[in-house]
């Protein structure tokens, strides 16, 4: 929760204190209680310290996201919705964390209908997975 008593910059950086966030992330929250020209100054600051890095938000953002069993296609939706244009999703296997996403969710064997397949293609997509991943998995 925002203190008005507080200034922008002191906001945002108990809110960093906490977790990383985006530029965009603090930029909205914050200008609900502060001028734009405020906001920008304190955000400006953040970065100039280091204290807000997009960098860090979406390295930790990736990860997170990967540790929660997410595919890239979610993954890179959710970080364009919070401002992060660029980043590398490169470095992840996300053909073996569709084959343990699924294995957790469905057990080792392949399902053998057409009707229990579409339904664990589904569920892999709803995951975030693409169509590569989710026909190598096998299901």
């Amino acid at each position: 929760m925002l203190s008005l008593s507080k200034t922008a910059y002191d906001n945002a950086l108990e809110m960093l204190a906490r977790r990383e966030h985006s530029y965009l992330e603090l930029y909205k929250k914050l200008l609900s209680c502060y001028k734009e020209y405020e906001v920008e100054q304190a955000l400006e600051k953040l970065k100039s310290q280091n204290y807000q890095s997009d960098e860090r938000f979406s390295s930790e953002f990736i990860q997170m996201r990967f540790n929660q069993g997410k595919g890239p296609v979610k993954i890179a939706i959710d970080l364009k919705q919070r401002g992060i244009e660029n980043f590398d999703l490169s470095e992840y296997d996300f053909f073996a964390l569709a084959k343990q996403v699924r294995v957790s969710k469905y057990g080792e064997e392949v399902p053998k209908n057409y009707k229990e397949k579409a339904k664990q293609q589904r569920f892999l997509q709803y995951r975030g997975f693409d169509f590569e991943h989710i026909k190598q998995v096998g299901s």
